[in-house]
């Protein structure tokens, strides 16, 4: 037995007040093989295991286990793990007791979201400020500006070689202790690219294009995709500068990326990739990279911090069974629950746009928080009214969108009425976000 291995379970053996618990440990490293190594506030068991051949797992292989009681140690959670497969590698750390455990899949995050950029500099010049500050530098990600291709759109997604590096790298982009060009930098985990099986992107036949001009039309996008092999678009669906490009066979819309990846539409040089489908059944799903589900009827977008404009959203709110039962999109379903304020208890005063997304529960608020998180004005709200052939008032907001940066002003108006003040308003927000 390793002397590491020794000071390992005899250490934890400590904690746990007495040393038949430590020795439960070492019989346990005797039985299996595996080693035992405490380090960085945590102790590592396996990684690999004995007689393991080849490279390690990849990711995706890997869960996270919470709300372990503090008085159990790896010669109970092994033989309960070991019920789900064979163990590669166990790190463990002491932080709950009492409840039940929870488990999910390990997120390795190697990319950050920096906004608050200037939308004037180029992927060059981001890149090479990112690698000054910080290590591990993989890649820049920087998305043009909807309607002047020669600015990004105020944000860049920066990828790193490890998690451990981008987590360094966010440390040190703290705001406040980092300025580039001047400017005070927001800095935040990239949301997790969303992960589709082998097996169903296998049976996309929809290609996601980016970085269109707002003036060209479907029609036109439709036209260039058939030039390469007449007949084979079925539809397109465009909105704002992306589109999504339906094909009636797979293997035409994998030959068409092929084609088409880099080509020059009315003079903006497009993006093409495989369309990811979302799960229909789901709400508010997340994911970036541009690319959401192909089936534009009942596809619903929102903007998201990757490229202004994709988030994939499912389930339809109770605003949305009430408008003619039209899907219409939903804010995340955020915990709708109250709690006693005990006396003594500790409140602290918080901006609303330090939280998720998911502690908004209506558009109105997602729209403020997403204009805030873009340096843009507030968005106003200015209500007109009609009357029905029944003689109703029936509502609609227009909203003004304002950009800080460059002066420039957006208006929408959803192209239905309501009965209420605060469905009309709700239905504006969503309406704004669906075509920002």
């Amino acid at each position: 037995m390793h002397e590491e291995n020794k000071a390992a379970a005899n250490g934890c053996g400590k904690i746990r007040s007495g040393t038949q618990n430590g020795a439960a440990l070492l019989a346990l490293m005797e039985k299996t093989g595996y080693s035992i190594v405490q380090q960085n506030g945590q102790r590592k068991l396996g990684g690999p295991p004995p007689g393991w051949e080849g490279p390690p797992p990849p990711r995706g292989c890997e869960v996270f286990v919470g709300k372990i009681p503090r008085d159990m140690y790896e010669d109970e959670l092994v033989p309960v793990f070991e019920k789900a497969g064979k163990i590669y590698e166990l790190r463990l750390m002491m932080e709950f007791s009492g409840k039940f455990i929870g488990v999910c899949v390990s997120l390795d995050n190697c990319r950050l979201f920096i906004g608050a950029i200037p939308k004037d500099k180029k992927k060059e010049e981001i890149l090479n400020e990112m690698k000054k500050v910080t290590e591990g530098v993989v890649d820049v990600i920087v998305y043009p500006n909807a309607t002047d291709k020669t600015k990004n759109r105020g944000f860049a997604f920066v990828e790193y070689e490890s998690h451990r590096a981008a987590a360094m790298a966010r440390r040190r982009l703290i705001p406040g202790t980092f300025q580039p060009w001047g400017h005070t930098i927001q800095v935040d985990w990239a949301d997790p690219e969303k992960v589709v099986d082998e097996e169903t992107m296998q049976r996309v036949k929809v290609l996601y294009v980016r970085n269109l001009m707002i003036s060209t039309t479907e029609d036109k996008i439709k036209a260039e995709f058939n030039k390469f092999k007449p007949g084979v678009v079925e539809r397109v669906k465009k909105l704002r500068d992306y589109a999504f490009v339906h094909f009636f066979h797979r293997e035409d819309a994998v030959a068409a990326m092929s084609v088409m990846n880099g080509k020059c539409i009315d003079g903006a040089s497009i993006e093409v990739t495989l369309a990811k489908p979302v799960n229909k059944e789901s709400s508010w799903k997340q994911h970036f990279n541009g690319q959401i589900s192909p089936s534009s009827e009942n596809l619903l977008v929102f903007p998201n911090k990757e490229d202004g404009t994709q988030k994939s959203l499912g389930k339809p709110a109770s605003l949305s069974v009430r408008l003619n039962g039209q899907n219409s999109p939903s804010p995340p379903e955020a915990e709708r629950s109250t709690y006693h304020i005990f006396p003594g208890i500790k409140l602290t005063p918080i901006s609303m746009y330090s939280l998720k997304l998911n502690h908004f529960s209506s558009a109105v608020m997602h729209l403020e928080y997403f204009c805030h998180k873009n340096s843009w004005a507030p968005p106003e709200y200015c209500l007109y009214s009609t009357t029905s052939q029944d003689g109703k008032i029936l509502l609609v907001y227009k909203v003004l969108i304002s950009s800080i940066a460059d002066d420039s002003q957006s208006y929408f108006m959803p192209e239905k009425l309501c009965t209420t003040v605060e469905d009309a308003k709700e239905l504006a927000a969503q309406f704004t976000l669906l075509h920002l």
